[in-house]
């Protein structure tokens, strides 16, 4: 009677606010527990897990879940328990599938029919090098590698051309085999056809009946103006071919920037030094500077420090997806003679007795240092 029942809560140790996964982590203990394979003979560890077995299809249906917490057993009767002689079982690895696997005879590779489902190809992944330039306008490389493909003799099917695959008899073409376990039957990929549900009589010659060759691939690649290094290309279908009729990979190009002479990248901006003298720095001049699209002129101020950055509007890299660009920022390195000849060492002690008011931050600095010692 059902209302002699244990509460389904109560079975599993569970509240009813627990989540699915809780509630499928709670059956789960249960049923390693007390699975009757590791209990022979042991009626009692038989009915507890086919009582927490009942408990767990009803609360790990939403709908049965919601029908139950409202009407209490009578609102699942006749769809979620198990009577006395089985009936209304259902399908076991239906239950258990999903929590134990291949424990239960279930299987990745298998479709609920048994079949074994299509497989999907391998995922590749490519390094592949391109230069500064390429990376900030873009452009498109010719890539060469290996990669399972499809048979082009057999056209993937595994079969000697004029000849196709038969239906395997040791498992009717389902690509499982039942065999008993305690008190219900489960079931295996069939090691006939190793879960194909069908067997190659003559196989292809070429591919000796795997459906697929290795090969060298050659395909073009699409460089995107602004791609940055260690961003990924996802080229979808480009990757190794599928088995039983599944879809290829896909194949991955991992973005490898070569270093660049004058410049450095840092998201769209580009960066780059330029050395000028002292006198340049003094007086003031205008020099070129390298940019991705050529030399342009730049004007220098008189008395530039060392160190102080220009932009240049507009001259970095273009952002992905859009036409705008970023900008290029020069940074100064006045450099100082290493060395010096007679006269210019001459010159040099005439402008430092001559600058001595031209320095405010070295004069500013010394008279701190004469407060605080």
């Amino acid at each position: 009677m059902s209302d002699q029942k244990r509460d389904y809560y109560e079975i599993l140790g569970v509240d009813r606010s627990s989540s699915t996964e809780e509630i499928k982590k709670a059956f789960r203990k249960k049923a390693i527990k007390f699975h009757p394979d590791k209990n022979p003979g042991n009626k009692q560890a038989e009915s507890s897990f086919k009582e927490a077995s009942e408990a767990y299809k009803v609360l790990s249906d939403p709908q049965k879940k919601q029908a139950y917490d409202q009407f209490g057993h009578a609102g699942v009767s006749g769809q979620g328990g198990f009577s006395g002689d089985g009936a209304g079982f259902g399908d076991i690895n239906d239950i258990f599938g999903d929590i134990f696997g291949d424990f239960f005879g279930g299987g990745s590779a298998r479709g609920r029919g048994g079949r074994s489902r299509a497989q999907r190809g391998s995922d590749l992944e490519y390094n592949l090098e391109i230069s500064f330039e390429e990376a900030a306008f873009g452009g498109e490389k010719n890539i060469e590698f290996n990669k399972e493909d499809a048979c082009t003799t057999c056209s993937g099917s595994g079969a000697k051309k004029g000849t196709s695959s038969s239906t395997c008899t040791t498992c009717s073409g389902s690509g499982q085999v039942n065999y008993q376990q305690g008190f219900f039957t489960l079931s295996r990929s069939c090691s006939a056809c190793y879960g194909k549900g069908s067997i190659i009589k003559e196989k292809c010659s070429s591919c000796s009946g795997r459906g697929t060759n290795r090969k060298k691939s050659k395909i073009s690649v699409k460089i995107p103006p602004g791609i940055d290094n260690g961003q990924r290309l996802k080229l979808n279908g480009k990757g190794e071919a599928g088995r039983n009729g599944g879809p290829s990979g896909d194949l991955f190009v991992l973005i490898m920037i070569k270093k660049h002479e004058f410049f450095t990248r840092e998201n769209f901006d580009v960066y780059c030094e330029m050395p000028i003298s002292i006198s340049q720095a003094s007086l003031g001049t205008e020099v070129q500077v390298p940019t991705l699209e050529g030399k342009v002129n730049m004007k220098i101020p008189s008395g530039t420090q060392n160190g102080h950055r220009f932009r240049l509007p507009h001259k970095g890299v273009a952002h992905l997806n859009s036409g705008r660009r970023g900008h290029q920022f020069v940074t100064i390195n006045v450099e100082i003679p290493s060395k010096l000849t007679s006269r210019q060492r001459e010159l040099l002690e005439e402008f430092a007795s001559l600058s001595k008011e031209s320095y405010p931050k070295n004069s500013s600095f010394i008279d701190k240092m004469k407060e605080w010692f």
